[in-house]
């Protein structure tokens, strides 16, 4: 049987420091990941050549280049960490960076994508930020946000959440779909 296909979209979010954990869960769950990440979480968070080693291919950051290999069809897809940004740009349809592009496609073409936001609890009360999350659950994303999934920290204390930050969830939802 060949191995189901996961892309992990990191955005600029602390638990991106910890990728690590939903790649080796994911492996151990026998998906094969593929990395796209923002340009800022490339900046402030990963090490690329640790998540190339752990995954076995390059993270990818930007539109397919001239002899770059394409990516393999997804099987499903798990954003994480989600950024405010990204959230709401995804719900809007805001397509102007290859991480929005890439889900925007996706979901157009009824992939199975799981967001596992990062947000402190001034951003997830903020309006915009909830109708977005209400448009990507209409558009069939599954957004792991509220009780006993991801629940937002106060502002300025993102350090201690990161401790707790539900990886395991987002890899379930994933797997039942």
């Amino acid at each position: 049987m060949a191995e189901r296909v996961l892309y992990l979209v990191i955005t600029a979010a602390g638990p991106a420091e910890r990728i690590d954990v939903m790649i080796e869960l994911a492996r151990a769950e026998g998906w094969s990941v593929y990395c796209i990440a923002s340009p800022s979480a490339v900046e402030h968070f990963l090490d690329l050549d640790a998540v190339r080693e752990l995954t076995g291919h390059s993270v990818r950051t930007g539109y397919q280049g001239q002899g770059q290999p394409a990516l393999p069809n997804a099987d499903a897809v798990i954003v994480a960490p989600a950024t405010y940004n990204t959230i709401n740009k995804f719900a809007l349809g805001i397509a102007d960076t290859y991480v929005t592009t890439q889900l925007a496609e996706l979901n157009g073409l009824g992939v199975p994508i799981v967001v596992l936001p990062f947000v402190n609890t001034g951003l997830a009360g903020n309006r915009s930020f909830q109708r977005s999350v209400e448009e990507l659950r209409r558009s069939g994303v599954r957004v792991l946000l509220g009780e006993g999934e991801f629940e937002p920290h106060p502002p300025r204390t993102g350090d201690r959440a990161m401790a707790t930050y539900p990886w395991k969830l987002a890899l379930e939802a994933v797997s039942g779909s």
